[in-house]
């Protein structure tokens, strides 16, 4: 079932049955035969074929998200039984947000692997009081929180500030060259973070601010699979900035439209730690450079 839903979602990542045949190194009559085994076994279809373009049924949506959960509990996995082979490694615990995990986090621990390619990182994750807790309890070494915070025994690194845009599909109605205002969201079809996180309280307040009641399709609490939809339903969505590399708005064939009243959406993501813990002095290193690397990062 694994290596089915796998290939189902390059399929419906690649929008293409030949690139993601190519992808995958398998024959397009194998990967359709796995396509096939899923349809059979669940009952229902998946896609709608017109001619060579595919598009997602409706519970070919519900799948993709579900196969997206396995694909990253199996990664999760092999990454721990990578964890449990390796040995003698210098270890950090981190704590961050599903969101800001999403966000800032990759390039965090890409710049800290960088550096010290030997090091374990573990992950706690959690909401941002959580996250907070987590570090003065010592759960954790490090904490990511979008948000500033001024606490006795804490020590808060303004990391960068975020703010929220507006992204559509190529083409889509609104990505015709006239500027955009909130009104154009009032009754738009849009796809938007589920709740109970900052990116969504400050959407909801946005539109609450505006009078915006949109046509909400989907709420969906990852970041990948709203990106990876939008074409297919053809909608609108607001997401962080630091989210929206150009690279990945290439290759979903997105585009960001610039709005002033999201310009003030802002909130300024840091990094917490104990003032009294006793980090390493890699970690210290780590801390001392991350800054200016996200800055370079979350511009490209």
């Amino acid at each position: 079932m694994l290596e089915e839903l796998i290939v189902f979602t390059t399929v419906v990542e690649q929008s293409s049955l030949n690139k993601a045949s190519k992808l995958l190194n398998l024959s397009q009559p194998a990967l359709s035969r796995k396509i096939a085994k899923l349809e059979e076994e669940w009952g229902v279809a998946l896609f709608n074929r017109n001619g060579k373009k595919l598009e997602l049924t409706r519970v070919g949506h519900e799948a993709y998200l579900y196969a997206l959960e396995q694909r990253q509990r199996h990664q999760n996995f092999l990454q721990s039984v990578s964890r449990f082979k390796a040995a003698n490694r210098s270890t950090v615990t981190l704590g961050a947000s599903l969101t800001t995990l999403q966000t800032t986090l990759p390039p965090l621990v890409t710049a800290l692997m960088n550096n010290f390619p030997d090091m374990e990182v573990k992950l706690l994750t959690g909401k941002t009081h959580e996250i907070v807790s987590y570090v003065r309890e010592k759960k954790v070494d490090i904490g990511v929180i979008a948000s500033s915070i001024s606490e006795s025994g804490l020590k808060c690194i303004p990391l960068f500030q975020d703010h929220l845009e507006l992204v559509v599909p190529r083409g889509h109605e609104l990505a015709d060259g006239i500027p955009v205002a909130m009104g154009d969201l009032n009754d738009r079809s849009m796809i938007i973070f589920s709740k109970g996180t900052w990116y969504r309280k400050l959407i909801d307040e946005v539109f609450v601010r505006y009078g915006i009641i949109p046509d909400v399709r989907m709420e969906i609490d990852s970041f990948e699979a709203i990106v990876r939809l939008l074409p297919t339903c053809k909608s609108a969505t607001l997401l962080p900035k630091s989210y929206l590399r150009k690279q990945l708005l290439k290759d979903n064939d997105l585009v960001t439209l610039p709005m002033k009243e999201l310009e003030q959406t802002r909130r300024e993501t840091c990094l917490i730690y104990g003032s009294k813990t006793n980090l390493s002095s890699e970690i210290k290193e780590w801390v001392n450079d991350i800054r200016s690397h996200l800055i370079q990062v979350l511009t490209i």
